[in-house]
């Protein structure tokens, strides 16, 4: 059975879709407040002119069309486990098929793992960015105010990450209506100017993006690194599917988004050819905001407020994003084990894990000080969004050829489209990484190594045990005409990561306390290679020899596993009747100790060890009750 979460109990669609325009649409729909400008201010740019403005508006109606259109909208959202999205989520369809042994399955898994550290360096940049361009318009109101940008910027962050508590559900419901209006506003500042000079709509034909780089040569070509920022948000669509369904998303992004988008940019560029007329250096002056300048002088106090707001919503979107992505990758064996809660009580896409929250808000923190400006952080950002995309589209293909079974000729042409699209706007972008674009990829570089040293120490781990226990038949028939050991009462748990070796904090027991318990049961927790298990399909329960029970509790890498529920789950099995309250849970406790000899390099075995002894301990992770736990320590040379 199927079991899709994403069904139960969910909301009505308009409530979802209202929730959708306040989580998921954030970062996309406050483009508008600096990709415009971008494109005509700073060092790869081209000159501001009317022809040039058409060829630019050009190129933002076809990107969006091109990729969030099609390949996020009409593609990518269909690549689901079961409602799931995101670039993990993505990664375990596209390896499904694929041999265990296979060396493309091992090269998907390194890709699919760094586009997903990749993400959580956008994380950072995101709502730094997004604030501090809405911030930015205090100085538009009075150049007094220019001081207060950046400590307003930072106090609106702090906040922001302060309510994440709250959850994704009630933060969307809050911030909806709020994003409701703000597109609102994007739609009638665009229509204002649009109708002074309706000859934008001349844009739609892609002939003008063609002819801005016949026109400019290779300079049009470094525009795009600004072009490219209109669809920054755009895997977040993708990334936060979980927690609104595909429909929900499809809904706000014809109904409200797009629409809104398309005439704010047309609105600016409107705007640009007409101020340009006047003076042909506008674009020269710091004071000139092509987005605010939009909206009559008495608005403009009123923008920058709800610019504030939306930039906040914005920031929304790849923070709950990153949640779902960082639970996916603690269950996928990537990332250490962190506390994670559950903020609805019918939705259990939404997630909020205060560790990752706590890191990003001082990470988008250190940002902002730093760069000061939504200029110099535009440098900064676009490269590692870009990457992420191509690494979307490489996954993508996989899913197409082996999952949903395509041939070549029906998935070539998609994936070559966007290959092509997102690889011209990584090489524009490649300009901006001596230029700050260096910062998410040094984050996505540490993460990557942080994820892949993690997975791989956590093996060499498992091995090491597994070379000193024995199979667990076998050690069972040895205990069983063993006369030296003492059988007391009761039901002893001992968890294991391996669910057919015997498990170490057995060997343990028997060899120090000479004592075995009158039942005796071996659990391992297993992670599918699906986001959610249906509850009657998470118990697996055999009976090895009289009084020794193998049990493996199944859940998907959206689960998170609660033991004492999982016993209670397995009361119907015959004479297995287990009260979590009346067990002794075991659990072994390994101190790693890197090593010379083997395994990996030594710095990479003093980063696993310190991952090890800051992650949640398994008693706490796996919810076993309070008092019911011994764990047994040994030391484990990697």
């Amino acid at each position: 059975m199927n079991h899709n979460h994403s069904a139960e109990h969910r909301p009505p669609t308009a409530s979802l879709v209202i929730g959708a325009l306040g989580v998921v649409f954030g970062d996309i729909g406050t483009s508008p407040l600096y990709s415009f400008k971008e494109c005509f201010r700073g060092h790869h740019t081209v000159p501001a002119t009317p022809e040039n403005v058409l060829g630019v508006l050009s190129l933002i109606v076809w990107t969006l069309t091109l990729i969030v259109t099609i390949k996020y909208l009409l593609f990518v959202l269909k690549a689901d486990r079961n409602g799931e999205g995101g670039i993990l989520a993505l990664l375990s369809l596209a390896v499904e098929k694929l041999g265990l042994e296979s060396k493309t399955r091992g090269i998907l898994l390194l890709t699919g793992v760094a586009g997903a550290a990749l993400l959580f360096g956008d994380g950072i940049i995101t709502p730094a960015i997004s604030v501090l361009s809405a911030v930015e318009g205090l100085k538009i109101i009075t150049p007094a105010l220019e001081p207060y940008i950046v400590p307003v910027t930072i106090a609106i962050l702090v906040g922001l990450f302060v309510v994440q508590r709250a959850g994704s559900e009630k933060v969307g419901a809050f911030f909806g209506p709020i994003t409701i209006l703000w597109f609102f506003a994007l739609a009638a500042g665009g229509l204002r100017w649009i109708v002074q000079d309706p000859g934008v709509f001349a844009c739609v034909n892609p002939r003008y993006a063609i002819e801005i780089f016949l026109r400019n040569g290779n300079t049009a070509f470094f525009v795009l690194g600004g072009v490219f920022l209109v669809v920054t948000g755009g895997e977040a669509l993708y990334a936060d599917m979980g927690h609104f369904g595909a429909r929900p998303i499809r809904i706000g992004w014809f109904a409200m988004v797009f629409p809104s988008l398309f005439l704010n940019y047309l609105g600016q560029g409107a705007l640009l050819r007409l101020k340009l007329l006047e003076n042909p250096n506008i674009m020269q002056e710091d004071s000139f905001s092509p987005f605010y300048q939009l909206f009559p002088s008495w608005a403009l106090i009123p923008m920058v407020v709800l610019a504030a707001a939306a930039t906040v919503i914005a920031s929304q979107a790849l923070i709950t994003g990153t949640y779902s992505l960082t639970l996916q990758a603690i269950q996928l064996g990537y990332l250490p084990r962190l506390r994670i809660r559950h903020t609805s009580s019918h939705t259990r896409g939404q997630i909020y894990i205060p560790t990752i929250n706590w890191l990003l808000m001082l990470a988008c923190v250190v940002v902002v000080q730093q760069f000061r400006s939504s200029e110099a952080l535009a440098a900064a950002y676009g490269i590692a969004v870009t990457l992420t995309m191509l690494v979307t589209t490489i996954l993508f293909y996989f899913v197409a050829r082996y999952q949903w079974g395509w041939d070549l000729n029906r998935a070539l042409p998609v994936v070559l489209l966007c290959l092509v699209g997102e690889g011209s706007f990584f090489a524009a972008n490649v300009l901006k990484v001596f230029e700050g674009g260096w910062l998410p990829l040094v984050v996505g570089l540490f993460l990557f190594t942080m994820m892949t040293t993690w997975r791989t120490g956590r093996q060499l781990v498992r091995q090491n045990l597994d070379r000193a226990t024995l199979e667990q038949e076998e050690l069972v028939e040895s205990l069983s005409i063993s006369e030296r050991l003492i059988r007391v009462q009761g039901t002893a748990i001992f968890l294991s990561a391996n669910s057919h070796r015997a498990p170490n904090a057995l060997m343990h027991n028997i060899k120090h306390n000479k004592v075995i318990h009158e039942r005796v049961v071996f659990l391992s927790i297993v992670t599918d290679d699906h986001p959610f298990v249906a509850r009657d399909k998470q118990v697996q329960l055999e009976e090895i020899a009289p009084g020794f029970w193998r049990m493996i509790g199944h859940y998907g890498f959206l689960q998170e596993p609660n033991v004492p529920q999982l016993l209670r789950r397995a009361a119907h099995y015959v004479n297995f009747d287990v009260n979590p309250d009346q067990v002794t849970f075991f659990l072994g406790r390994e101190t790693v100790v890197p090593s010379k000899q083997r395994g990996m390099a030594l710095w990479r075995e003093s980063l696993f060890a310190f991952l090890s002894r800051v992650a949640e301990p398994p008693g706490t992770y796996f919810h076993l009750p309070e008092g019911r736990v011994v764990e047994l320590g040994m030391r484990v040379a990697i």
